[in-house]
This record gives C-alpha cells, structure tokens and sequence, in this order.
C-alpha cells in the first residue's frame, strides 16, 4: 500500500525517488555527520537492522517494514480518542525484575482522532504501563508525551521507535530520542501514552507536521486513548500532564490551550511546552539554511495535503528540484535530512530564487494559513511550564518567549523559564537540542510536582523585558 504523495500529480511530479534512501554529499556533510553522531552518543542506543518485509499487509518505508497493524480501517468510531485497536509492544530496552519488566508493559494503540478540518482520522501511538509505583498522592497519573522532530517517513513514527530506538540500514536513519524522556516519566511511576501524530505510523497520509489543530487534538485524544486500555491502571480519576519538546513543544503549547473547548472532559494538572515552534512565519526563518532545513519539506508537504488550495501557489514556485526534495523527504526521518538536506537553502527549491520567507511576505494565502498556526491565541486554563534554550536559533527563543508573554496577557498559570547556555554553533542543531536534555530533569520534576496535587504560582510578573 502507498500513500499519496504531495507532487504525485501527473501534471508537476519529479522523477520517483521515494525510497532511493539518497545522501547528498556536500561541503557541510561533517558538520551533520558531527551533530547526528553527538545526538546518538547522548543516547547511547545500541543500532538494530531494519526489520524485513513479512507478507502484503505490511508497508515498506524505505527498507523498514510497517506491520500492518498501522494501516486504518476503512471506517472510524465517532467518539474521538474511541480505541480502534490494540496490541502487545516489546519495548527494545527492558529490564526483569520482581515487580515485573522495566521499565513496565507498552502496548501499541490506532485511536480516532479529528483533524484540521474536522474530519476523522486514525492515529497511532503507545501506552506504557510503569512496573515502579506512584510515590505521589492520588491515584496513578498519566503524561501524554508529545514527540519531537521524527521526520516524515512511516518509519520514524516514535512508537516504532520505542521498539526499535535506532534504525540504520543504508535507506533510513532513525533515532529514538524520546525514550530517554519516557522513561524517566515512567521511573517517576507515572503511566505514559504517546502520540505518533496525524500520518507518522498510520500509512493513510503524510504526517501533518507542526499542524496546531493535528497535533494538539492527536495528543488529547491519546489521553482518552489510554483510558481505555484493556489493564490500564489510569482512569478518568488519574491526574493528568502534558510534555513535548520542539515539534512536541508546540503540540503541547496547543494541546494546553485547545484543551478547555476540545477536551473538556480531561482535566489537566500541568503541561511542559519546551522550545515550542508557536510562530512559523519565524520558525521558517530559523530552519532555512540550517541542518534542520529539510523540516520546511516536511511542513509543506503537511500544508498542502491539510489545504489543497495552496497547491497553486506550490506550482507556480516549485521549481524541479524543489518538488523532487519534497517528495524526497516525504518518506525521511530526521536523521536521513541531516545528511541529505541538511543546510539547503529554500532558495534553490524555487523558480524565481527567493526564499521561503519571501514568498509568504509574498502571499496572503500563505499568511493567512501560517496566521491560523499560530499558537497563543487561546488561554489555557491549567498551569504550564514553558521553557526556551536563550540561544536557540533553529526554532528562535524570541517567538517562544512571546508564546509565555501572550499567555501571560490573557491571565495563565505559567511557569517561564530561560535556559541560559552558551552559544554552541549557530544553526548546527546543538542550541535547540541542548536545553532538550540539560532542562528535562527539571521539567519532569515539575511535573510530577503537578501530578501530586502540589500547587505553583505563575512568574509573569517576574519575566526579564529583554528576550
């Protein structure tokens, strides 16, 4: 089974290279090589093949084998979070012990959730049932974890992830780096669902990245998801907290304030939002030309499939070797575009030689799409805690910050919290993923403080004028 593509139109598509698993050489290729290999390094995950094509129902994403578990049924439930199925998961990285395996017993979930355009969609995920107890008061809580950048490709999903942390097979590159965060939560003794977002596992669609509506309903509706886990220890009495960096950041952030309209029903203790992308017309600017840079594919692919009357303005700047990176990088996870598209420029992917930035000045169709983006316009009404590396430039400290100064405008709970490192190098990945791991002890720290009850008073009034 193949999914649409975006430039799968016979009128603009490039030559095929889906699953060509192509790397571009090129004069920064160290520099990438150099990020990837610290990012695995602080993982300090141990590399497994891709797994084989079984038989016809499974799908193949550049030589990784998508069991067919991740195909949506032809119909949906109408309740969103409504469990559609469920199944055993064999976590990569676990332990035997009295109590039971460690870090405890992941189930794979395909929930019914709704997206952009209020129609149903199947998502997928996984819920994670912790061996150690809850120290804290009440009854077991439960994180709904919001994934960072994955990628685009089937297999990147973090749920495949959580049993394969590192795929490296010639074709793809794909690292696990949640788990590290999951687990933590898990030691803490909180239960875990995490959400693979709209179209990451589930091979119906491309995975709508940095899509407010997607992303945020996806996570709120893995909450309910998990509820209804056969054996699930959480109940619509668990506490209930959010966490996402990056790309989860902005889930989170969504989640937060989308929850109150969307998802009255759950009641939320707290929500971590970190290096939230909360402004895309400033995020694009940030990730061109970076290592990251092969994220604008991935956000225009999701924009075009969510809004096919952008597609016209797709052909008229689209150059060939533009649409062929798109449909290129429909099919990457994350490592895979740090070594083929990391540091391009958006300038060569069009006809006329102006940046992506340029044409949204440009287009009031695309303002007004990136304008409905926009994270900071809703209140949420339970505490956040929203953190920012100071130098972080691929997804800019400045409109993060302004995320926390928005909230605080229309009177939210919310914890604020500058990161201040050194500069690490400008545009390699390393300002915006160190706060990533120097903050997360602390921001799941302040979670569970949340999850037990405790209380926590907003530093609104506190924060610094300068960004």
């Amino acid at each position: 089974m193949n999914r649409p593509r975006p430039t799968d139109r016979p009128d603009t598509a490039p030559t095929e290279l889906r699953g060509s698993g192509r790397i571009s050489a090129g004069p920064n290729r160290l520099r990438v090589l150099a990020t990837a290999l610290a990012a695995v390094a602080c993982l300090g995950a141990q590399a497994l093949p891709a797994a084989a094509a079984t038989d016809s129902g499974d799908v193949v994403s550049r030589g990784v084998t998508i069991p067919e578990f991740y195909q949506p049924p032809a119909s949906l439930p109408s309740a969103d979070g409504a469990l559609i199925r469920s199944e055993s998961l064999p976590l990569a990285l676990s332990l035997p012990s009295i109590n039971g395996p460690l870090p405890g017993t992941a189930t794979r979930l395909m929930y019914k959730s709704t997206d952009s355009n209020g129609q149903p969609v199947a998502v997928t995920g996984a819920y994670i049932e912790p061996t150690a107890a809850w120290k804290g008061s009440g009854p077991r809580p439960l994180v709904a974890l919001a994934p960072g950048t994955m990628g685009q490709g089937d297999q990147c999903a973090a749920s495949l992830a959580l049993q394969n942390p590192i795929t490296l097979n010639g074709e793809t590159m794909s690292v696990g780096y949640e788990d590290l965060a999951i687990y933590r939560l898990l030691a803490a003794g909180t239960a875990v669902v995490v959400t693979d977002y709209v179209g990451l596992g589930a091979t119906d669609r491309l995975h709508t990245y940095v899509n407010r509506l997607d992303g945020g309903h996806a996570l709120l509706d893995a909450v309910r998801a998990a509820r209804a886990v056969p054996g699930a220890s959480v109940t619509s009495a668990s506490r209930v907290a959010l966490y996402g960096y990056s790309e989860g950041g902005g889930a989170s952030a969504s989640a937060a304030e989308l929850q109150p309209t969307y998802a009255p029903d759950i009641t939320l203790s707290g929500t971590y939002a970190g290096a939230p992308p909360a402004d895309l017309v400033k995020v694009i600017k940030g990730i061109d030309g970076s290592a990251l840079a092969g994220a604008l594919g991935w956000s225009l692919n999701g924009f075009l499939q969510s809004d096919p009357e952008l597609r016209a303005i797709a052909d008229k700047y689209l150059s060939a070797s533009g649409k062929e990176a798109l449909n290129d990088l429909s099919t990457m996870c994350t490592g895979d575009a740090l070594f083929g598209y990391g540091f391009a420029k958006s300038k060569s992917w069009t006809t006329t030689g102006q940046s992506l930035s340029d044409i949204v000045a440009a287009e009031p169709q695309i303002q007004n799409t990136l304008d409905n983006q926009r994270i900071g316009t809703l209140k949420p009404t339970s505490p956040v805690r929203l953190a920012t590396g100071i130098q972080d430039d691929i997804v800019p400290h400045g409109q993060a910050r302004q995320l926390a100064v928005d909230w605080c405008a229309k009177g939210a709970n919310v914890s604020y919290v500058a990161v201040a490192l050194p500069n690490l190098g400008d545009g390699l990945l390393t300002n915006h993923l160190a706060p990533l791991l120097t903050d997360q002890g602390d921001a799941v720290s302040w979670l569970t403080d949340r999850l037990s009850g405790k209380s926590v008073t907003s530093n609104c009034w506190s924060m610094p004028i300068q960004p």
